[in-house]
């Protein structure tokens, strides 16, 4: 099964400074047929005006990853951590037992991420948070895994969940593969352009959720930016 959620359909709300698009039930959204997908709980699809940001707010037991589409995110927490994590890259917070953190655009432009929730397979852990750059070149062409619970030695930031998040860039004509092991699901979103995956159209920021199917085979139409999250 293969299914295309268009972005246009999305819920959310634009709070001036905020402009949030939800994949999944969150906040003021609501949608009983869509809670989650497997272990995903939040994705959500978020533009972030200059100089403004989320103040500082508490999680609990949540692997949280952010991955920055445009712009630039500057994270701070009680923990002693702060970090840029700037467009094409991602930063990982497992919540654990609980951390409070604020999330600022201190740029000029306005910053768009997805910011997505992973429901951990470890509860009651000490909080951390992490963040690196990843070699824009690895992921032309194919899928590279940028955080993952369940690759271990590889160099993706690591969470606590069943879980792992790739992306590949392609330009149009290109084609890549993904394949999914018995029994997980996935979901996709493109950051930027149009692609087909197994013949079905998809365009930027549409969700696309995927379940008993084997491999996924990509085919850009337009130079493309694709994310997924493998989980169970």
């Amino acid at each position: 099964m293969i299914e295309v959620r268009p972005f246009a359909e999305l819920g959310g709300a634009n709070h001036g400074w905020l402009n949030a698009r939800h994949h999944f039930s969150f906040a003021g959204y609501y949608d009983n047929l869509r809670m989650s997908w497997g272990q995903l709980r939040v994705w959500n699809d978020d533009e972030i005006a200059p100089h403004s940001g989320f103040p500082p707010h508490p999680h609990q037991d949540m692997e949280i990853i952010t991955y920055v589409r445009e712009g630039a995110i500057t994270h701070q927490d009680n923990l002693g951590n702060k970090g840029r994590t700037e467009a094409g890259d991602v930063q990982v917070m497992s919540a654990g037992t609980g951390i409070a953190h604020s999330e600022y655009n201190l740029e000029d432009e306005t910053t768009k991420i997805f910011q997505i929730w992973i429901m951990p397979t470890e509860y009651g852990a000490e909080p951390s948070w992490g963040t690196r750059p990843f070699p824009k070149g690895e992921r032309s062409g194919s899928f590279v895994t940028l955080a993952s619970g369940i690759d271990e030695g590889s160099d993706a930031l690591h969470i606590r969940a069943n879980a792992r998040l790739v992306a590949a860039t392609l330009k149009a004509g290109q084609t890549a593969e993904y394949r999914l092991e018995n029994g997980r699901r996935a979901y996709l979103v493109a950051a930027k352009g149009r692609y087909e995956v197994n013949g079905i159209a998809a365009e930027a920021r549409d969700g696309v959720a995927v379940r008993d199917v084997e491999v996924l085979s990509f085919s850009a139409s337009e130079d493309s930016e694709i994310v997924l999250v493998d989980v169970a």
